[in-house]
């Protein structure tokens, strides 16, 4: 007799409460591996594809496409130990898959739920599968409208050429809360690709053809009917946006440092001018260009190398300061989707050019969509470049759990006294908010003078390279 093991939503890491289904992978009626990817979701964080770490028969799923899930929901079903009768005839040949005993031996049927998985869930491990078993009964009722026999599956199968191939999951996203069928585009990209900007564009024209039959309507009803809408005495329309996905995590950790870190910042001009000469003298050499971000990513770390009390965090429950030899070093990121902060790993231990690179990769992949849990976490200090927006100065929030985090400005010419003379230089704002808990403003202060140092006489540097 089969077995029915119930797979959840596990917990995919750095406190995520919830995912939203964006694609299923797999079907009712399919046989699935062990480690198979059965889903894919989109979290607060990255897209991820969700491996069930059992193998047998998908018998059930539960959620829509579209639908948000809490952590620890019921995914789906998978019968394991299902024999070659009990599976839809279709997928006969498919037994010895559905199988982890090939011998078909009396014990094969309670082998699978024995077999490990060789991806780590938490909730799940590698050993034993703890979910909940029950009996596979012959009339069950539908999920998401899909009865769990076979005939209707194959009614109501995809298409063999599978999704709509999108340029991110933020166009499907748009596209669904729109009611918009992306079957009935042509994309305007590669092979046919949909872009934001054809879905955007569908939208303008369904807007225009709604507000063109509108104006088609004659008659004294049809402008009684608008009449109350735009009575002055009317309360103007509100528009709630929910607090979920990744503006509902920026939310929640952006409320815990506020509550949590007593935060303070101190800020000092810089005169730029040399950085960027050295930046310039470096890329015309030749080789791979080197950013500005990428320099003072460099300058960070040779100024916590110093600091190495504002590389640290606050363990409350120890009441204890955790500093770190390594410096994972995050930076923000304005992506489609919000401020996202990737982190670099390691970064201490690179130089110029791999910084400038890893950087270029993570900020594609930021804007992608397609950063992975594991490189949006493990961040020990933080370096925000707001200068990108055309400011020049800011009071960042700290990225909690971390104790410090250095803003960069714009670059801009200014008048500047430079050797005893008036003279225009590029002048950069550098601000540093810190955890009060880890540190006096002396160290902060010191810090802070080291990367203005470093700023306007890259020559400095050379003492610790």
């Amino acid at each position: 007799m089969a077995q029915v093991l119930e797979f959840k939503l596990p917990d995919l890491g750095e406190g995520l409460t919830e995912a939203e289904i964006v694609r299923w992978l797999v079907e009712v009626g399919d046989v699935v591996a062990v480690d198979q990817p059965v889903v894919e979701v989109e979290t607060a964080k990255a897209m991820v594809e969700v491996p069930c770490p059992y193998g047998g028969v998908v018998t059930a799923r539960f959620g829509a496409e579209g639908t948000e899930l809490p952590v620890g929901a019921p995914l789906l079903t998978v019968a394991v130990g299902e024999t070659a009768d009990a599976r839809p005839s279709g997928d006969a040949g498919g037994a010895d898959t559905a199988r982890t005993g090939g011998a078909g031996d009396g014990a094969s049927g309670r082998e699978p739920a024995a077999e490990g998985s060789g991806n780590v869930l938490v909730g799940y491990g590698t050993s034993q599968a703890p979910a909940r078993r029950r009996r596979v009964r012959s009339a069950a009722p539908a999920v998401n409208g899909r009865p769990r026999t076979p005939e209707p599956v194959r009614e109501t199968a995809r298409p063999a050429d599978g999704p709509v191939p999108v340029i991110s999951p933020l166009v499907r996203r748009l596209a669904r809360q729109n009611g918009l069928d992306l079957r009935e585009l042509t994309g305007s990209g590669p092979d046919g690709l949909i872009l934001r900007a054809d879905v955007e564009h569908a939208l303008a024209l369904r807007s225009t053809t709604d507000r063109d039959r509108a104006d088609t309507a004659t008659g004294p009803t049809a402008q009684a009917t608008a009449a109350p809408a735009a009575s002055p005495g009317r309360a103007a329309s509100v528009t709630r946006v929910p607090l979920k996905g990744i503006r509902g995590a920026v939310a929640d950790k952006l409320s815990r440092s506020r509550t949590e870190i007593p935060d303070a910042t101190c800020w000092v001009d810089a005169d730029a001018t040399e950085l960027m000469r050295t930046r310039a003298a470096m890329n015309a050499a030749g080789g791979p260009k080197i950013s500005v971000l990428a320099l003072l990513a460099r300058i960070c770390t040779a100024a916590l190398a110093r600091f190495p009390e504002l590389n640290a965090s606050v363990d409350t429950a120890a009441r204890e300061i955790v500093r770190y030899a390594d410096v994972h070093l995050g930076f923000a990121a304005q992506t489609e989707r919000g401020l996202v902060v990737p982190v670099v790993r390691d970064a201490h231990t690179r130089d110029a050019e791999s910084l400038t690179a890893e950087f270029a990769r993570l900020t594609e992949a930021a804007r992608a969509g397609t950063l992975t849990p594991a490189e949006l976490t493990g961040g020990t200090f933080t370096l925000n470049n707001y200068g990108v927006f055309g400011v020049d100065g800011s009071t960042p929030i700290i990225n909690h759990p971390e104790a410090a985090m250095l803003g960069v400005g714009r670059i801009v010419p200014k008048p500047w006294v430079h050797e005893g003379e008036l003279a225009v230089r590029q002048v950069v704002q550098l601000s540093l908010t810190f955890d009060h808990r880890v540190c006096d403003g002396g160290t902060a202060g010191g810090f802070l003078r080291y990367v203005a140092d470093c700023v306007e006489q890259p020559a400095v540097l050379l003492r610790t390279l």
